[in-house]
């Protein structure tokens, strides 16, 4: 439980950094006071993000996990971030130019909160499709990396937009053990990587976490929302102008390009 006090603390947490990402104007890091202290206070100020800069409700979630056996974080996605294959990124906020290849799911039915836990089978069955996809970063820090952690966190996890290619016909049947990926920028390969994704490739535990662990806090997964399950390629950079393609051996193409 969050203080009233350090509620106030961490609400202004989040209007630096919608103003240190709306001006285009990256800090180093928080003010030490101002720096969230824990996972829960990290999670706070990115809802306080969320509700400002999507109000009628995050209608996707990002989520993964730094190694197949670790815990999975999540964060909101922005509704008016999210587009589709061939979209061009032009915003004077997108600084950063950040990219990950990832594997997204469209959930087709509602899993509302309850005291038992969804089973493996019930999350797979609410799935509607499963789509190539990119997630773009951006920052308000000037390097993400060199913030702390939970400054990180708080900061949407980096989140800066979102891709989604075509839906991939039985996806099920997937070897995601197997799945390769290259990411391209320019028509140059930046990175091409198999089985590469740091959550591992059991990609349905983390939809599995979402809907049981994280229900409370997000209400549940509702149908049309978009999950997406983290990054099969790192971090890679790109300029302003640049074409960017993802392609997934199975999982199909998808692309994006900045203005």
């Amino acid at each position: 439980m969050i203080a009233a006090a350090r509620k106030t603390d961490l609400q202004s947490t989040a209007e630096l950094l919608l103003n240190a990402r709306r001006t285009a104007n990256p800090m180093a890091d928080l003010p030490p006071a101002l720096q969230p202290a824990s996972l829960e206070e990290a999670y706070f100020v990115q809802d306080e993000l969320a509700r400002v800069l999507d109000p009628s409700g995050p209608r996707a979630w990002k989520v993964g996990a730094p190694a197949p056996y670790s815990t999975p974080l999540f964060a909101p996605m922005i509704s008016a971030w999210i587009q589709q294959d061939g979209a061009t990124f032009d915003e004077p906020r997108q600084r950063l130019r950040g990219l990950e290849a990832e594997i997204a799911f469209l959930i087709g039915q509602d899993l509302p909160p309850r005291a038992e836990p969804y089973s493996r089978e019930e999350v797979t069955a609410a799935i509607a499709s499963c789509h190539p996809a990119i997630e773009e970063l951006e920052s308000a820090f000037t390097v993400p990396a060199e913030a702390a952690r939970y400054s990180m966190i708080a900061d949407l996890q980096s989140h800066g937009g979102f891709v989604h290619g075509p839906a991939v016909s039985d996806w099920q049947q997937i070897d995601f053990s197997r799945e390769s990926v290259t990411l391209s920028v320019n028509g140059s390969v930046m990175v091409e990587r198999t089985a590469s994704n740091t959550a591992g490739t059991d990609l349905l535990r983390l939809l599995v976490y979402l809907a049981n662990d994280g229900a409370e806090r997000i209400g549940g997964l509702k149908r049309g929302d978009w999950i997406t399950t983290g990054s099969w390629t790192g971090n890679t950079f790109a300029s302003a102008g640049s074409q960017v393609n993802v392609h997934f051996a199975t999982a199909g193409a998808v692309s994006l390009r900045f203005g």
